[in-house]
């Protein structure tokens, strides 16, 4: 099955260079994602000396699994999470804080700055991975049922948010003011319906392809966390171009990210008002407030000890 579905995913790719480098790439989106169409223009981009192979859909590794699999050599590329990265260096853990990144433009300016560039290299040198760059997909908001108007923090007090379960999601949830409660995803529409909880957090893609919007009447813009995954290579297979090769893929990245980037805003544009005319709330409340109280938890948290010190207000002053 696996053989199949490498088969028709490079089929629909153009004809590509006989002597060309392979690369398989996994990812657990599917194949009818906006980055799965950022692969295929990566693709053709470099099909002059590199072959990528993608399987999507989790389809060859299954999601949290793909670094160890670029680590054994059973993988040339993927796009993986950043917690995946800070499961084996703890001085991740703060690119997955709350309110670290204003938007997916803070994300592309962290990732090309100095301080970004050390970040890469721990995962270069540690993990023996090349970050081509991230990948952004939506940015997390609260949505609410009732009229409770929210500005800052404080406002959160007592509302049953949803969080997906795992410490590091149920502190992001107190981190922003909420009480959070675990549920699993299938159950969030039934328990916004029912009251069992007051809001769940998520991306607007998210809200409208489960329908929460049916059972919300409010959005508050919260933007608590930039969502992205980052596009990846082994530093093997990197290793294996030439360096007039490695200019050129790192080249065609650039252009397949920002791409893709720039197609997840305008869905996300398109959906505040398709949200706003089915007759739903959507406000911006205080950042600056959010985000002064988010990080204040982390850094009185024992998550923040393995921080590296100063790189929290380097990334801060971006």
């Amino acid at each position: 099955m696996l053989g199949s579905v490498a088969l028709a995913a490079a089929l629909s790719l153009p004809a590509l260079a006989q002597d060309a480098q392979q690369l398989r790439f996994s990812a657990v989106f599917s194949d009818q994602d906006i980055r799965a169409q950022m692969m295929t223009q990566l693709a053709d981009s470099v099909r002059d000396f590199a072959t990528i192979e993608p399987y999507f859909g989790g389809t060859l590794f299954r999601q949290g699994t793909e670094l160890v699999a670029l680590q054994r050599g059973n993988l040339e590329m993927s796009n993986i999470a950043p917690q995946d990265i800070s499961n084996q260096i703890p001085e991740w853990s703060l690119l997955t804080s709350a309110y670290l990144f204003r938007d997916a433009d803070h994300v592309r300016t962290f990732f090309d700055s100095e301080i970004g560039d050390q970040f890469k290299q721990m995962a270069e040198e540690q993990l023996g991975i090349r970050v081509l760059g991230p990948t952004y997909f939506g940015a997390r908001h609260v949505g609410l049922r009732g009229d409770r108007e929210v500005n800052t923090p404080a406002d959160l007090n007592g509302v049953r948010l949803r969080m997906p379960g795992g410490d590091a999601w149920q502190f992001l949830g107190t981190s922003i003011g909420a009480s959070p409660t675990p549920m699993d995803y299938a159950e969030v529409y039934t328990g916004l319906q029912t009251g069992a909880i007051d809001g769940q957090d998520n991306p607007l893609p998210n809200v409208q392809n489960m329908s929460f919007f049916e059972v919300m009447d409010q959005i508050v813009l919260t933007s608590h966390l930039v969502g992205f995954d980052l596009l990846v290579i082994s530093n093997e297979a990197w290793d294996a171009m030439s360096p007039e090769d490695q200019e050129a893929f790192q080249a065609a990245a650039d252009e397949a990210i920002d791409w893709s980037q720039n197609m997840h805003l305008e869905m996300e544009a398109n959906l505040v008002a398709q949200f706003e005319e089915a007759g739903l709330n959507i406000y911006e409340p205080d950042q600056d407030a959010f985000r002064a109280y988010a990080q204040e938890q982390y850094l009185n948290s024992d998550i923040s000890a393995s921080w590296p010190e100063g790189a929290l207000e380097a990334i801060n002053a971006l």
